[in-house]
């Protein structure tokens, strides 16, 4: 699998550390940055990468930030993108099982590097359920492509 990852300054560390388990479960990993501690701007870093998963240059992407919730909000606003804020393994195998999240947010002030590794091997091993579910999705889709149309043919 492809997967897109990124972070801000105070997820600079755990990301490297996904990156590695990445590339040792196999997977082809696209770094979007940062590249060190410094201070940053999340959406600089995360919109990129969740815009190659939105194109199919990736399959999925992880963000991480302090506590994630700033760069979940900065994926979701890329068209097609589904980023779940995830803080132990229930909370990941949902998101995979009933919204297809193709989009993986963690805190690195919120948890550890344990629980974080246990996130993302649910996350990557967990199928869509599809059935019922896929009916929110497509209800999701039309409200991205509603407001996805000018202003002038809103309606």
């Amino acid at each position: 699998m492809r997967i897109a990852i990124a972070s801000d300054h105070a997820g600079y560390l755990l990301k490297e550390e996904l990156k590695r388990l990445l590339r040792d479960l196999q997977h082809e990993v696209r770094d979007f940055g940062t590249h060190s501690a410094e201070q940053v701007d999340y959406p600089d870093f995360i919109v990129p990468a969740a815009e190659a998963v939105a194109s199919g240059q990736c399959d999925r992407a992880i963000v991480v930030g302090g506590s994630g919730n700033g760069e979940a909000i900065a994926a979701n606003k890329v068209p097609g993108i589904r980023c779940a804020l995830c803080w132990e393994g229930y909370t990941a195998r949902l998101a995979r099982e009933h919204n297809d999240a193709n989009a993986l947010s963690l805190g690195a002030r919120v948890i550890g590097p344990d629980v974080a590794r246990e996130i993302v091997r649910v996350w990557l091993d967990t199928a869509f359920e599809g059935g019922r579910h896929q009916a929110r999705l497509d209800k999701i889709r039309a409200v991205e492509e509603r407001y996805a149309r000018p202003r002038a043919q809103k309606g």
